[in-house]
């Protein structure tokens, strides 16, 4: 019989060979076969899976419920090879995920935001437009932040104003129109790109820092509170508030919105705003 750290290897291997990219399972769960070897368990129990998901007691039950679902995952997967196992029950530490509320921007608001990160002082050249370009795109794409941020010059196709989307969830690449301003707006800001890059080396990727590598994920929502706050978006001691990923809300409501208007059966064509999405269950874009 494989061992428990073959089979994880074995069942995070098939997850994602089927699209699920499992970046939080893939990081926890080999902590979870170390338990038990500390434990020298051969099999996985229910109770050695609740004892490491309490780990450690500080943080919330909600994250307790999580890392056990990862191993309830893992180890429905074992059961078929090792009838010892014990798969934990679902009514085991439940926690229903409660979603964010969004946060619907208006078009001043997204107006005086783009203004506000095109005149942020103290950055280099390109810097403003860069941010410019991606919160905008964001604005009128409805496309995720990393969606954006994983784009490359290859995906942008100004000609047929067509965005490829590549690796979004479950592995799955879609075609994103974009409107004739956005492509105007974004040839400007290629053109930026070309001459402040000329004849340096730089990354293919379409949104780059001042180095010429991919926008860090955490400078990017670092940069979008700072502006938020100077436009009185955020309050400066607030801990939340509207996010980058509200952006995608608000075009999500505003194609609803539109279609309303023009006395469109906004239902029937819910699975045309899914798919533009990239949504994998259409009950995602009924929400």
């Amino acid at each position: 019989m494989t061992s428990l750290r073959t089979a994880l290897h074995d069942y995070l291997a098939l997850r994602r060979s089927l699209g699920f990219k499992l970046r939080d399972a893939g990081a926890a769960l080999p902590g979870f076969v170390t338990f038990l070897e500390r434990h020298r368990a051969s099999f996985i129990t229910a109770q050695l899976a609740l004892a490491w998901a309490q780990q450690p007691a500080t943080v919330q039950p909600a994250t307790w419920a999580r890392h056990l679902s990862f191993v309830r995952g893992f180890a429905r997967y074992r059961s078929a090879i090792d009838p010892r196992t014990e798969v934990p029950p679902d009514t085991l530490l439940p926690h229903r995920a409660r979603r964010a509320r969004p946060y619907l921007y208006s078009a001043k608001e997204i107006r005086r935001l783009l203004r506000a990160t095109l005149a942020w002082s103290g950055w280099a050249k390109l810097r403003p437009w860069t941010y410019y370009c991606l919160f905008g795109l964001l604005s009128v794409s409805g496309v995720r932040l990393g969606e954006a941020r994983n784009l490359q010059l290859s995906d942008v196709d100004l000609g047929t104003g067509v965005l490829t989307i590549r690796g979004a969830k479950f592995g799955k690449s879609r075609l994103v129109p974009i409107h004739a301003s956005t492509c105007q707006v974004l040839a400007e800001y290629l053109a930026r790109r070309q001459q402040h890059w000329a004849g340096r080396s730089v990354s293919a990727y379409l949104f780059v820092t001042d180095r010429g590598n991919r926008l860090d994920i955490g400078d990017i929502r670092k940069t979008f509170h700072a502006v938020s706050r100077q436009i009185g978006l955020r309050d400066p001691a607030a801990s939340h508030g509207p996010r980058l990923h509200d952006l995608r809300h608000r075009f999500a409501g505003m194609t609803l919105l539109q279609w309303y208007r023009a006395g469109q059966d906004a239902e029937r064509l819910l699975p045309v705003l899914s798919t533009y999405l990239g949504h994998v269950n259409v009950s995602d874009t009924f929400w």
